[in-house]
């Protein structure tokens, strides 16, 4: 049923509110690859605030992406605590 793979455009920001646990890591780690070839330098990825699953997930991912710079919680204006601001190289 989910065997082909969902095109989604790529922006600025990627909610991972509508991506199923067991896709949402392999999701950041496109999404982060593609952002940088299309010329991004600033993201906010949502992964809201939960028990910090997803939130753990995400700076895992962030952590070990060669195109990350920087990474840090959003202000609170941006979702605080449940959204990461990323900065790419």
């Amino acid at each position: 049923m989910y065997d082909e793979p969902v095109r989604i455009d790529v922006t600025d920001i990627l909610d991972l509110h509508s991506i199923r646990p067991e896709d949402a890591e392999a999701v950041v780690e496109e999404y982060l690859l593609e952002a940088a070839r299309l010329g991004f330098k600033a993201l906010r990825i949502i992964h809201g605030r939960g028990i910090g699953v997803r939130r753990d997930m995400v700076r895992r991912v962030l952590e070990r992406t060669p195109a990350v710079a920087d990474f840090r919680d959003a202000p609170a204006e941006a979702g605080g605590w449940g959204a990461t601001i990323v900065t790419l190289r």
